[in-house]
């Protein structure tokens, strides 16, 4: 299962070989040990462009997720795509009192729990139950020495 990492602009010097561990045991976890990942790790400027174009908002986001669906995802194997703004997650790891590297898992856990079709936007329902799968990954990474709280 590979998890392919590309890594520009304010992103290019964030290290990935634990995040790559990272998606690995979390793809492990929800059972799609054989898709492939590609994560993204970026700067605010380009978020920003992303997420005008994606989602109509003009402000950098700390994390998008882009799956892949229909022929191509059932023959390649491809999940889809991640991209996190290494920037935003600094900051808000400083106003959250924690590490650069926790903020960055708990993006990626929320970037891939996006491609396995949960949406937290959908209703307060669909977010309860996002929250739940997320919640229940930061365990089992915490339980595996991934993350650290």
């Amino acid at each position: 299962m590979p998890v392919e990492i590309a890594r520009r602009g304010a992103g290019q010097k964030h290290p990935s070989g634990k995040l790559e561990k990272i998606a690995d045991a979390i793809l492990k976890l929800v059972g799609r040990d054989e898709a492939e990942l590609s994560l993204a790790l970026i700067g605010n400027a380009e978020m920003r462009q992303l997420n005008a174009r994606y989602r109509h908002k003009d402000y950098p986001t700390d994390v998008l997720s882009f799956p892949i669906e229909g022929t191509i995802a059932a023959e390649s194997g491809l999940i889809g795509d991640v991209i996190i703004s290494v920037e935003k997650a600094r900051q808000q790891a400083k106003e959250q009192r924690h590490s650069l590297d926790l903020e960055m898992a708990t993006l990626l856990i929320h970037g891939i729990v996006h491609l396995l079709g949960y949406d937290h936007e959908r209703s307060a329902q669909d977010a309860r139950t996002m929250g739940r799968v997320e919640k229940k990954l930061y365990r089992a990474l915490c339980e595996r020495g991934l993350i650290k709280v």
